[in-house]
């Protein structure tokens, strides 16, 4: 490759053409992997994310996908380049894993990556990270609640070779085959991650033979660097000073105590540092963050607060510097487990980032989504194939920013929406499972101006025998708070209801075996933006008739009368009632 050429020789129609090209070739590869993946975790909820790096490592379009996923996936791309380096060939493909050994984030998130070669000469990789339905360890569906180390929780990948000049290893195959319980799945899945890489190199190849290869990885640094320089330019928007903050955990997985991310964001110019230091020490559980999926919270942290038309790459975060100890919560020593981690502690991290953010600039404050208290439950169906059933239907209400609600259900804060949630009727006919109740719950929402998202009631029967694996990190706490004046959403809860009757409460985390059983959630809501006594009567009214919130929140912490009819503000009422509070 020739040398660098200055940004400034660049046509900047060509450049923004040639990243619109690639985020729009990281779109095709997702849609290739919805249409032709076996799981529903990807055919409908969406859980892996397509993206495309350089010839160094670095992700130039990550436009496909959730960001917690991607944010990292210049570790696992630099893995491959490391211990392959010249070998790359042609017609090969590899896949990863291992978040110490191979730049993964956490196990169950498998990377295939193919290298794209044009005249002869590697121009970059297409990936796709996806997370699986099932990889060994102690427990089925790839979440081990019980884990305390990380050969608990399913088998650990290397870089490896998959496919070698267009051929696949048979060898690895059947390795990979024979270390998940649902094979029938995973074999489906994993050629459509080779089918969803091969287009994008496919694409990619073609763009760059369009430009010429000299021309077009000039292109590719070009498109890198002008990240660079937008947000260095938003950065330097920002007040210079040193603004620290912290969320917490109220468990280790174990036992009940608090566990606590700490930030110190220094701004100086257009260079930012987020110093974790004085963040607690990894713990017993498997919610340890590994050290690419901090990378990737903090990411997602800003790249949701900054200037949203930002563009999206490994450029964007050149200038941040990240301090992240070793054998802490947040950079975890090699074999902790870290299952958990892409949702908690990546869900702290984000949360931190956010509150030290927001006091360089409160208006773009954004409240604190609440933490989800999803379940996992494994059986067996009439065929006798394991069936591994995600609870993602109960997801939990998001947090109000400034002239918007939150968003009453929506995927973890670390998926920013990219997590689909799943059609219930589509659910029925792919498991054994009757849903009962999924509606919006009443007064969870966090109160605000701008209120958070509701969470929802859920009850969802399991209709064969079961293995249920608990993940309820919001329970019993409230997790989605208020910025502003806005106030904090509500906790969620989660029990089992059996068929004699009696109720089982549900442990944050753990596993538990049943006979058919209901499952019952009411998942926490989000936290509210700005005073509640600020909020549109209008906006409260329909709250209130869609059972958003009750009669009583509606007069004592809105200060709204309805008319008679119900269908409309009493305006005299409800100025005397506020002016009264």
């Amino acid at each position: 490759m020739d040398a660098k050429v200055p940004a400034t020789t660049l046509d900047p129609v060509i450049l923004a053409l040639t990243q619109n090209r690639l985020d729009h070739i990281s779109h095709q590869m997702g849609w290739v992997m919805v249409r032709t993946a076996r799981s529903p975790i990807f055919s409908q909820a969406h859980d892996f994310s397509c993206f495309i790096a350089g010839p160094t490592g670095e992700v130039v379009s990550q436009a496909d996908g959730i960001p917690i996923h991607t944010g990292s996936g210049g570790f696992g791309v630099r893995a491959i380049l490391r211990d392959f380096g010249d070998e790359l060939a042609d017609g090969d493909v590899y896949l990863l894993n291992d978040p110490w050994e191979a730049g993964g984030n956490h196990l169950p998130d498998w990377v295939i990556a193919r290298p794209i070669f044009v005249d002869g000469q590697m121009v970059g990789l297409t990936c796709n990270r996806a997370h699986q339905s099932d990889i060994g360890g102690g427990a089925a569906g790839a979440y081990n609640p019980v884990a305390t180390d990380a050969w608990s929780e399913g088998v650990r990948l290397p870089v490896l070779k998959l496919v070698e000049a267009g051929k696949t290893r048979e060898d690895v195959w059947k390795l990979l085959m024979l270390n998940t319980r649902t094979p029938h799945l995973q074999d489906g899945d994993l050629r459509a991650m080779l089918g969803s890489t091969r287009i994008g190199m496919e694409r990619v190849a073609a763009l760059v033979d369009e430009l010429g290869v000299n021309n077009a990885m000039d292109y590719f640094t070009g498109v890198l660097d002008h990240a660079d320089r937008s947000v260095r330019a938003e950065i330097a928007k920002l007040p210079d000073g040193v603004y620290e903050a912290e969320d917490r955990s109220d468990n280790d997985c174990f036992e009940i105590r608090d566990v606590t991310v700490r930030v110190k964001l220094t701004i100086n110019g257009e260079n930012m540092k987020v110093d974790f230091t004085g963040t607690d020490e990894q713990i017993l559980g498997f919610k340890n963050s590994s050290l690419g999926n901090t990378y990737s919270a903090i990411f997602t942290a800003l790249a949701s607060f900054l200037d949203p038309h930002l563009p999206h790459n490994e450029g964007a975060f050149r200038c941040v510097d990240v301090i992240a100890p070793e054998g802490t919560i947040i950079n975890a020593n090699e074999g902790a487990p870290t299952t958990m981690c892409t949702v908690f502690f990546a869900h702290e991290i984000i949360h931190a980032v956010w509150k030290a953010l927001a006091q360089a600039d409160p208006d773009r404050g954004c409240a604190g989504w609440a933490k989800n208290v999803f379940g996992i439950s494994v059986g067996k169906e009439e065929s006798g194939h394991p069936y591994v059933f995600y609870h993602g239907a109960a997801a939990a209400g998001s947090g109000a920013v400034d002239g918007r609600d939150g968003f009453n259900q929506i995927g973890h804060v670390c998926t920013l929406g990219g997590l689909t949630m799943p059609n219930v009727e589509v659910y029925e006919q792919l498991y054994p499972v009757m849903f009962h109740r999924q509606e919006f719950r009443m007064d969870a929402a966090g109160s605000g101006k701008y209120r958070g998202g509701s969470g929802c009631d859920y009850e969802v029967d399991i209709m064969t025998p079961a293995t249920h694996s608990f993940r309820g990190e919001g329970l019993n706490y409230e997790t989605g708070y208020g910025i502003n004046g806005g106030g904090n959403g509500a906790p969620g809860k989660m029990h089992l209801r059996h068929g004699d009757g009696e109720t089982e409460e549900a442990p944050k985390f753990g596993l538990r075996r049943t006979d058919t059983v209901r499952f019952v959630t009411q998942s926490p809501g989000g936290g509210g933006y700005g005073q509640p006594l600020e909020r549109d009567p209008a906006l409260v009214l329909r709250d209130w008739r869609d059972g958003i919130i009750s009669d009583a929140t509606m007069r004592d912490v809105y200060g709204v009368v309805a008319a008679a009819d119900g269908k409309s503000v009493d305006s005299g009422a409800t100025e005397a009632l506020r002016a009264s509070m």
